[in-house]
């Protein structure tokens, strides 16, 4: 039972085992919401007899008062471990259900990134999450534990009478067809609502990311006249959505209530035949006005369980992804980077690198080139991982990388990529990321050693300094510098590079250098360049091309042989000699 919970609703174990006794504690307060019925009771007939026996009413007052007493006391100490079992629970469920899903995304290869939108999972982790949380604290135990309490209720009601029962429940399966009868429609609905949700979200992140050149390009009102449009459909479809439910839940709910009327008829009819006692038609009474509030809720309760199913596919979609596992006992012998006849596609039939066989050695500077789209990023991240290889093997010192963990294989790799990733933090802490628990003595070492220390300085206040967002306070330059340093920090026998001077000016492109110079002494380096310049020093050449290698070997053997790489270094030599001019 427990294992379907975790599979129907996306809980934890002991998330399903708390929802268990959730319902438990909801089904004993709905049973005893009758208890005030049978005080009820109690006390009037205590006060019949005394008017039948000539008594004073007050005789046993103490005795109905002390019952009464102790009804509430028992309501209160069964609605605390109600409370307790659905709320303290659910706000424990909660964090692990984004602990969890945080640590699913931590471990899914980044190509399942590339196929998912961004915004769509934080609407995950932030909408659907919050979603589940009210349905399990408000929603699913209610409504497992009032069906329950119904039918335990449904039972006794027959066995008193059996008229009368007829009368209090015939609207039930009634009520509850009608709000059943609409999942279709419900679903279609939420299915729009959320589509158009994601579609806001979508157009609101893609204007902040790109509000320069919305701006550059005089967009702002185009892209406004957009946004409104899907806010518009997005308000609309929110609207249709609630009042498909609202329709058909309040029509259920207001029927229920027929059974009032029908009690009233059927207990007056048989109480006026003789055929049923004034304290049973009392209790009838009593029982159905308290039965109908619970089934009122229960009518809500699968209407909103309907909705956040949505949820809880989306949800499962992610937890169900399958993750990148490996041992955590890696020893390589060396540090050796080979690729053996691999081949890699991101979709199947969408090949990127077909049967790719060569090795970057430990100690030497081994660099890809080639056209863009050629296969050159991909294979410097299947080296790391980032990725798995759908054909042949990446080995590291003679391991095969999809045998290792992840994380593992990551603390033997140094990245610098051209999109330096920085945060909101203070430059030390930045600096930092590259190892955990470095001294501040040994943060400054590094900072010195990529070229970083002269800038930091002037910052106002030198390392304590909080950078703005992705270091948009820093220039491209020193944004660079800091990534070196971290790489420098971190001092792993893997160094890979990836156009980590692209973007520079000549000044940084100088500084960044020098400190590169000494990040990969005595290293296994893997390099992406497109300046012929940047690669003229490396020990080995790979020429990639439309996922294939066309050529290796050192740069003089290339430019030797001929072919791509020396006529990439002629068109970079010809363009060198360029000039800005005007066309007379």
């Amino acid at each position: 039972m427990t294992r379907k919970l975790q599979h129907w609703f996306a809980l934890s174990e002991k998330g399903a085992e708390d929802l268990v006794k959730a319902v438990f504690w909801c089904f004993v307060c709905n049973l005893a919401l009758m208890f005030p019925v049978g005080a009820v009771l109690f006390t009037v007939r205590h006060l019949l007899g005394c008017l039948e026996s000539g008594g004073s009413p007050m005789d046993g007052f103490w005795v109905d008062a002390g019952f009464a007493l102790a009804v509430l006391i028992l309501l209160f100490i069964l609605h605390w471990f109600q409370y307790a079992s659905l709320y303290l629970a659910t706000y424990k469920e909660s964090a692990n259900r984004r602990v969890s899903l945080a640590e699913t995304l931590r471990r899914l290869p980044l190509s399942f990134f590339g196929n998912r939108d961004l915004s769509d999972l934080t609407s995950t982790m932030i909408a659907d999450c919050s979603s589940l949380d009210q349905m399990f604290s408000h929603y699913v135990p209610q409504l497992f534990a009032s069906i329950g309490s119904t039918l335990v209720i449904g039972v006794c009601m027959f066995l008193c009478d059996w008229r009368m029962a007829l009368a209090v429940l015939w609207v039930v399966p009634v009520a509850v067809a009608l709000t059943v009868g609409d999942k279709k429609i419900q679903d279609a609905f939420g299915t729009k609502n959320i589509l158009n949700k994601r579609t806001v979200a979508d157009c609101i992140q893609e204007g902040l990311e790109t509000i320069r050149d919305i701006k550059a390009c005089h967009r702002q009102e185009q892209y406004l006249r957009d946004l409104e449009e899907k806010l518009a459909a997005m308000e609309g479809s929110s609207i249709r959505s609630e009042l498909a439910t609202g329709v058909f839940v309040c029509s259920a709910q207001a029927f229920l209530r027929l059974g009032l009327a029908t009690t009233v008829l059927t207990g007056g009819a048989l109480l006026l035949a003789g055929e049923l006692s004034f304290l049973y038609f009392l209790g009838f009474l009593f029982a159905a006005a308290r039965l109908y509030d619970p089934l009122g809720l229960v009518l809500q309760n699968i209407a909103a369980t309907f909705n956040t199913k949505l949820q809880i596919q989306r949800m499962r979609s992610v937890l169900e992804q399958p993750v990148q596992t490996g041992t955590e006992d890696f020893c390589p012998t060396g540090y050796d980077i080979t690729f053996d006849h691999v081949s890699f596609a991101y979709r199947e039939g969408a090949g990127v690198l077909e049967d790719v066989s060569f090795t970057a050695r430990q100690g030497e500077v081994t660099a890809l080139i080639g056209p863009s789209g050629g296969g050159k990023s991909t294979a410097c991240k299947l080296a790391a991982r980032f990725w798995d290889v759908t054909g042949g093997r990446v080995l590291l010192g003679g391991t095969d990388v999809s045998t290792v963990d992840p994380e593992t294989l990551l603390s033997s790799y140094s990245m610098v990529f051209q999109d330096v990733v920085l945060f909101r933090d203070t430059v030390m802490e930045n600096i930092r990321l590259g190892r955990r628990g470095a001294t501040d003595e040994e943060v400054l070492a590094a900072a010195k050693a990529a070229q970083c220390d002269e800038f930091i300085r002037k910052l106002p206040q030198g390392y304590q300094t909080v950078i703005g967002e992705n270091g948009s306070t820093l220039s491209g330059g020193e944004r660079q510098r800091i990534s070196i340093a971290r790489a420098l920090l971190k001092d792993a026998p893997v160094v890979l590079l990836d156009e980590a001077t692209a973007s520079l000016d000549v000044e940084n492109e100088s500084a960044v250098q020098t400190a590169l110079s000494r990040l990969l002494r005595g290293k296994t380096v893997l390099v992406i360049a497109h300046r012929m310049r940047t690669v003229a020093g490396a020990d080995r050449i790979v020429v990639l091309e439309d996922g294939h290698v066309l050529q290796q070997g050192t740069p003089a053997e290339l430019m030797e042989q001929g072919g791509l790489y020396r006529r990439m270094v002629e068109l970079q030599s010809e363009s060198a000699r360029w000039k800005l001019s005007r066309q007379e």
